[in-house]
Parts: structure tokens; C-alpha cells; sequence
């Protein structure tokens, strides 16, 4: 009884030191060590025997990782779990692809994440400023025809093919070289409208043979009646390697803009483009087996209490999947999103790669 009483209290001692110092590896080869000490496992030896139990998943042949993983004793899977996790306070809720609207109209494959068009659900209408989030693939030589947009921002990420951006003003073969308002658009390429009072334009594949996969986003301004404005950059995938890229930011002067910022349409963070709410979007592609860190905020916002919806894009055939801050409960499939609350400007989200292929993820920082 004196013994089971002192290997608690170490237990304790241990994980308060765990928590403090994220020291985790340490402590789970520790904790093992008293559990086959305390409890007298069969396959294990005293703590003073000459043997080797230090070994992770990383380490054990993947055939042999789940047989591992049901040896550990229940609490130390409870206790793994608990201290992986980076944003303890954080509340992180699964979005299911397969809870996702999806129509499939022959020139038009997609999926909604929010309640768009003809799919409603009461559960999906929004998240902060963030309101549409469309996955769609668009045949060769069809599109969205010109139609109008009023007191939004509208933001395409193009994954793949050929999409071309043409403002209503302009009549096809007469566009005088490319620009804001008419753009054929690759991979790599983000074409932003604000809608403010009122624009019209035309999204169309005119590619003769290609299907063109793109994410169609749109977010609430801080107000009505804006300016409206197109934006058109590239933003390469070399640099989305290396770490989450930030693709947006507020636009300098916030909600209280002068005309002359307005105009001069400069955003918080130098090389991205501007966008009228308290509102971040990043990307990036992450290699298996790695890990990216999104600074929830990217320094840019206003508002100190944030969300952040992930969103793993459909690139990948289903080879792609991601863990959301080192939780086995958010690991995500291609096509799956996740809503994260409870976060703070400057925390780090961190987005861990664990599918057999590149996975291509987008962060929505809003407050």
C-alpha cells in the first residue's frame, strides 16, 4: 500500500513537471517503468534491469505500432493525449466533409462548408466573418457567367487549372493585357472582390480541355457600402513549403480608413492582399510527417479572442490527412474542416501532416 501511495505521488510530480516543460517522452518512459514496477507486468522488467523501454511510435516498425500502442496502459494513453495537446484551453470541433453540401451539376462539382445556395444547415451558416467556404471543380469552357456581388469579400484559391476573372465592363477579346479586372488565373493565384456597393464579374474556365479546382471564400466587411475593389497575386508554393503564408490581412486603418488608405489599399502585413474585417487567411503545403505553426493572429488583428477554421483541400485523392494540435480527435481527412475557439491572438496552432502525401491547408483567422 506504502509503495502504491509513493508511485502516486511521483505520478503527480511528474506530470505537473510534463505540463510545465512539455517534456512528454520523458515522462511516458518513466511512467511505463513504475507501472511495470508497481503492477508487475509480465513483459517488463524492475526499473534497475539493463533493458531498453525507451521507444516511441516514431521508432517501432509500422506494422508493430498498434500492437505497442495496446500494451500501454490506459492511463498513459489517457495521459499521452492530454499532454500532446499545445492549446489546452482550446475547443476543437470536426467538421466532416461528409457533413459538407455538395450538388454535382455536370460543369459544376461542389462542396459547400457553410450553407450556400439551395443547401441549408442550421448548424453550418457561419463562423466570426467567415460565411461561404466552396470546394469547387469547374469543367472546360464553362463557368459562372457575370453576375453581381454587393457588401462582400469574395477571394478565390485557385488549386489547380485555369480560371478566368473578367469584370462586367469589360467585353472578351478587348481586355487590353491583364490586370486587376481581367486575369486567367493558375495555381497559385488569389483573385479578391470587394463587393462594397455593388460589382459585377464573370468567373469562367476557358480552357479547352482542363477542369479548374479552386476555393471560393467569402467573408463579412467590418461594414457596408465599401468601395468596390479588385486584387489579383500570386503567392508561390516553394515559400507555402517552408510554413504557413499569409495570403490576406486588414487593410491598414482598419474600420475608421481614410479615403486616402482606401485608395493607397495596403495591408497590415507587407506582400499580402488587403481585406475589410478583422480577418487572416494563410496556406500552406506540409510534407509528411512535418509539422507548421499558425501564430493565431499572424500580429495583424484587433480583436485578441479569435477562431480559426482549418480546411484541408481535396488535392491529394485522399492520400492527404492532418492532426490538429496533437489531438487523435482532430485528425482530419481530405475535404474535412475543423472549428477551433477558445484561442488567443499569439497562441500556436500547430498542424501536423500524418497522411502518405502533401497536404495543402488553409487557416480562416477570424475574430
Amino acid at each position: 500500500m506504502r509503495r502504491f501511495v509513493l508511485v502516486s505521488s511521483i505520478l503527480v510530480v511528474l506530470i505537473s513537471i510534463a505540463y510545465y516543460h512539455s517534456n512528454l517522452q520523458s515522462l511516458l518512459h518513466q511512467s511505463s517503468l513504475l507501472f511495470d514496477w508497481t503492477f508487475g507486468s509480465s513483459t517488463s522488467k524492475s526499473p534497475n534491469t539493463n533493458i531498453n523501454t525507451n521507444i516511441t511510435t516514431d521508432t517501432i516498425p509500422s506494422g508493430k505500432q498498434q500492437q505497442h500502442q495496446q500494451q500501454q496502459p490506459p492511463m498513459l494513453n489517457t495521459l499521452k493525449n492530454t499532454m500532446s495537446k499545445t492549446l489546452h484551453n482550446a475547443k476543437i470541433t470536426p467538421h466532416r466533409s461528409s457533413a459538407r453540401g455538395h450538388s454535382d451539376h455536370g460543369w459544376l462539382n461542389t462542396y459547400h462548408s457553410f450553407s450556400f445556395a439551395d443547401w441549408y444547415n442550421p448548424k453550418f451558416g457561419s463562423f466570426g466573418s467567415l460565411r461561404v467556404l466552396n470546394e469547387d471543380r469547374v469543367k472546360a469552357n464553362s463557368g459562372f457567367p457575370t453576375h453581381p456581388h454587393r457588401d462582400f469579400e469574395i477571394f478565390s484559391y485557385i488549386l489547380s487549372g485555369e480560371l478566368t476573372h473578367r469584370d462586367s465592363m469589360l467585353k472578351k477579346g478587348a481586355e487590353g493585357g491583364q490586370s486587376d479586372r481581367f486575369y486567367r488565373m493558375h495555381r497559385g493565384d488569389v483573385q479578391f472582390t470587394t463587393g462594397g456597393t455593388g460589382i459585377a464579374h464573370s468567373e469562367f474556365n476557358e480552357h479547352n480541355k482542363d477542369t479548374v479546382h479552386f476555393l471560393q471564400i467569402w467573408a463579412l466587411p467590418w461594414k457596408r457600402g465599401l468601395t468596390p475593389r479588385y486584387h489579383t497575386q500570386h503567392f508561390d508554393d516553394e515559400e507555402k513549403r517552408k510554413g504557413f503564408v499569409t495570403i490576406l490581412s486588414p487593410l491598414k486603418g482598419g474600420v475608421d480608413a481614410t479615403r486616402e488608405q482606401e485608395k493607397a489599399a495596403e495591408a497590415t502585413i507587407p506582400g499580402t492582399i488587403p481585406i475589410h474585417a478583422d480577418f487572416v487567411m494563410g496556406a500552406g503545403i506540409i510534407a509528411p510527417n512535418s509539422t507548421f505553426e499558425w501564430n493565431v493572429g499572424a500580429k495583424a488583428t484587433d480583436a485578441t479572442k479569435r477562431k480559426v477554421y482549418v480546411h484541408l483541400t481535396m488535392t491529394q485523392g485522399g492520400k492527404a490527412k492532418i492532426r490538429v494540435d496533437g489531438r487523435d480527435d482532430a485528425v482530419l481527412e481530405e475535404g474535412d474542416g475543423a472549428f477551433v475557439e477558445v484561442v488567443n491572438a499569439g497562441d500556436k496552432l500547430a498542424i501536423e501532416s500524418v497522411g502518405e502525401a502533401d497536404a495543402e491547408v488553409v487557416v480562416l483567422d477570424t475574430a
